[in-house]
């Protein structure tokens, strides 16, 4: 069955509709420390008011496996079954290893996605990956199982810090890139200080379309999918350095930091126009910052690009653009490519 996508800030009235037709026998909840605490309470569901509620641990450093075995014995706590539904309320820590816990209890069980942080709801929610970190890498380990119904809503945003908000639009200004040159224009505009709930569900809406647009062409991310990784492989690496550094840093800001380096690789190696790589940086440079490394990290951020997942047989693969809107997925790059894109930068961020 298609999944299910509704866009929504009456979440409460969404949710009952979609459990009222379809049966099942028990129900849980997954949250977080944070959603149980701040979104639980406000989303007045008459069927979350008899949910087995399962709460696990707040941040990424809790997607792991023991995360997941607590959750799994939660579900036996509750008395799940084929036939119980999940609800994953939270981020994507809550929606990845949720997703993957339902998607392997049992051999499988329905579950629904609502997601509570802006980039969840553009990244996580969307698309059938679950998974968890392992070895001290990202998402190692995982599994495509799409949520049968996600609730879009931006209806939480007042609970998010205005970190969480950025992390999510940097996943919103990839899609927009890969979109078409007027809608980077229009993401690139927005006024994070005068963010609106209404006015950001729209721009989410257009979003999540051209994700779920690319997901329905190539569901298990043999082709075109892959264009979806834009800004993953070096943001990846950025962010499993400074996991392994014992200073974390939120995905989408790893993932903005990645597409600066990406589209120096873009432009040297497919024209990716200068005007818009430089509008991009100073986008990103103002409202993220910047990862600051050096050149003696150079080597340690290859070795985490080769062990990517994306990787077929041991090379740095990213997805470039010749232009907005004009992807270029699947470039095999060599190490010496992606040393003068990470001293590039440096330059723009900089550093």
């Amino acid at each position: 069955m298609p999944q299910n996508l509704v866009f929504t800030n009456d979440v409460a009235s969404a949710l009952d509709q979609i459990l009222d037709a379809k049966p099942h026998n028990r129900l849980a909840v997954i949250v977080d420390e944070n959603t149980q605490r701040l979104v639980l309470p406000a989303v007045k569901s008459r069927h979350l008011a008899d949910a087995h509620v399962i709460t696990i641990k707040a941040g990424d450093s809790h997607k792991n496996l023991s995360t997941l075995t607590q959750v799994w014995e939660g579900l036996e706590e509750a008395g799940a079954t084929r036939r119980s539904v999940v609800v994953n309320l939270g981020g994507g820590v809550v929606t990845d290893l949720g997703g993957f816990a339902a998607a392997t209890f049992k051999r499988g069980i329905d579950f629904i996605n609502i997601p509570t942080t802006l980039l969840s709801a553009v990244d996580a929610a969307v698309g059938g990956k679950t998974g968890i970190n392992f070895g001290g890498l990202k998402n190692e380990i995982g599994y495509f199982r799409e949520a049968s119904d996600v609730i879009i809503s931006t209806c939480f945003l007042a609970t998010l810090s205005i970190e969480e908000l950025k992390s999510g639009y940097a996943e919103m200004l990839k899609h927009g890139m890969l979109s078409s040159h007027d809608e980077f224009c229009r993401l690139i505009a927005y006024d994070f200080q005068n963010a609106d709930a209404e006015q950001l569900l729209e721009l989410l809406r257009t979003s999540v379309l051209v994700k779920e647009r690319i997901v329905k062409e190539d569901p298990h991310e043999k082709g075109i999918r892959r264009a979806l990784n834009l800004g993953h492989t070096v943001g990846h690496a950025f962010e499993s350095k400074a996991l392994h550094d014992g200073k974390p840093i939120a995905h989408g800001y790893a993932v903005a930091w990645g597409m600066v380096a990406e589209m120096v690789l873009s432009h040297n190696i497919l024209g990716f126009p200068s005007q818009d790589l430089h509008r991009l940086a100073d986008f990103v440079h103002a409202n993220y910052g910047a990862f600051h490394i050096t050149c003696d990290d150079y080597d340690a951020l290859l070795a985490l690009m080769h062990h990517d997942k994306k990787s077929q047989s041991g090379e740095i693969n990213c997805t470039l653009l010749a232009a907005c809107g004009d992807v270029r997925p699947g470039h095999v790059i060599s190490d010496d490519e992606m040393r003068i894109a990470l001293d590039l930068y440096r330059d723009l961020m900089h550093i």
